[in-house]
């Protein structure tokens, strides 16, 4: 039986090893999900929102052991683990609210004898493979609309975060949904190709542009429903009328919150030349109040690197970035000691010759590049593969929106960043993915559309 050793990135020890899936042991769970969907879908709404409200309250009976959790297998800052669980309830709540809504019958036109409406009946058995750096935003936002719905659903975590997907498995379990209608995969990229194998009727994917590629790759002949949220290189300009301190206070946290492992973090800063420096000042100073350290040490704001290999990416960057002109201001280097830890590190006199600027990090760096006007602000946030989110900070709202309106991004911030609201849908251009998660269309999206033609009798 294979087998996957969890190890915590933070000191390098092992935590615990768990049962790993084999692809036959894959298949045959698929199988099992798929003769189990229609008795699930059957399910009246009410019995399967109630399920969903007692694994609710689950998360807030275990909330402390599942943070421990988290913060030992990913790194994640014990903290942040809580906000992370805590951000999740009204996510929840949110999904409760608005699932059977979403799925209502709509009807659209009566006469003439004809009666017209439009159902929306369950995909079937969903795939989701998963990301490690928000496991319970992620997981949830595919998993429990999935479920509500009425569709069975094959869950591979990250092996980077698995004893957490193991946790909202069996959490889900305790609420009542049948062990073959929520499945757990364990295991990494053999356990992931073995899904995709299977006669799916989705694939909903959170991870890098790379294997978002290979995945669309695998199912293109087969016609299966997709959505794949994948990597950013997320912008954000500083006009000249902006609040220079909020701003600056505001962006080190979009940039380093979660150790800068967050597709929405924010990875490249445009600032006007007028308040280059003001801000510059602000920003180092409110970097180094950030506190570097053990994740489980509540003061600690700045954790492991989750994943070895992105200490050499973060690096390279670095090196890169001072070789063609750039400043390093602080940080640069990996952290002496056991872990995986790097430094807060800012660079200034930043370019788009730089790869700091053009590829994604996924760590505690971000590069800033001083600007002389709104047109080349904008310019350069669209000199990107990707456009996942980008954000404006400014007094004048107008200016802003008139600045937004022609970025190229999914989702976009003013006066704000890195943020996620389960009311609005969650959606990315270019190579930062398509199809869409959260808002009611992402609860409508684990649904397909059947159109109803009804002519009465006489």
């Amino acid at each position: 039986m294979p087998t996957l050793k969890i190890v915590n990135p933070a000191t390098g020890e092992p935590i615990d090893t768990v049962a790993a899936d084999t692809p036959d042991g894959v298949a045959a769970k698929a199988r099992a999900a798929r003769a189990a969907q229609p008795a699930w879908a059957a399910v009246p709404m009410t019995e399967r929102l109630a399920i969903v409200q007692r694994f609710r309250a689950a998360i807030v009976r275990d909330l402390e052991a599942l943070a421990a959790t988290l913060t030992r297998e990913v790194g994640k800052p014990i903290t942040q683990s809580r906000n992370e669980l805590n951000g999740l309830l009204p996510r929840l709540d949110f999904f409760l609210e608005q699932a059977e809504g979403a799925v209502r019958d709509e009807h659209v036109y009566t006469g003439g004898g004809m009666h017209e409406e439009i159902g929306h009946v369950p995909l079937g058995v969903v795939a989701n493979i998963s990301a490690w750096n928000y496991p319970w935003f992620v997981g949830c936002n595919v998993i429990v609309p999935a479920l509500l719905t009425g569709n069975a659903v094959l869950y591979k975590p990250s092996e980077h975060a698995a004893l957490t997907g193991l946790s909202i498995t069996r959490l889900l379990h305790e609420a009542g949904v049948p062990k073959e209608v929520m499945v757990c995969l364990v295991g990494a990229g053999d356990v992931g190709a073995a899904l995709l194998a299977q006669p799916i009727d989705g694939l909903f994917f959170t991870g890098s542009h790379a294997t978002g590629q290979r995945i669309a790759q695998a199912l293109a002949g087969r016609l299966v429903k997709m959505q794949l949220e994948l990597g950013g290189k997320d912008p954000t300009y500083v006009r000249a009328d902006a609040d220079v301190k909020a701003a600056a206070e505001s962006l080190a946290d979009g940039a380093m919150y979660n150790t800068g492992q967050g597709c929405c973090s924010v990875e490249r800063i445009y600032v006007h030349e007028t308040v280059h420096d003001a801000f510059v000042e602000h920003f180092l100073a409110t970097v180094a109040s950030f506190k570097q350290g053990d994740p489980t040490d509540p003061g600690t704001y700045i954790g492991a690197i989750t994943r070895a290999p992105q200490l050499d990416v973060l690096e390279a960057q670095v090196r890169d970035a001072v070789a063609k002109g750039a400043k390093l201001r602080t940080g640069g280097q990996r952290r002496a000691g056991a872990g995986q830890f790097f430094v807060p590190t800012v660079l200034t006199g930043c370019d788009h010759r730089m790869d700091v600027m053009r590829e994604e990090s996924f760590g505690p760096i971000v590069g800033i590049q001083e600007v002389k006007s709104d047109d080349e602000a904008v310019a350069l946030m669209n000199d990107t593969r990707y456009g996942l989110t980008a954000g404006v900070y400014s007094a004048d709202e107008a200016a802003a929106r008139a600045v937004l309106s022609r970025v190229h991004a999914g989702t976009v911030y003013w006066n704000c960043c890195d943020r996620v609201s389960p009311r609005l849908p969650w959606s990315g251009v270019g190579d930062s993915g398509i199809g869409l998660t959260l808002g009611v269309a992402g609860i409508q999206t684990f649904t397909r559309p059947k159109a109803w033609h009804l002519r009465s009798p006489g």
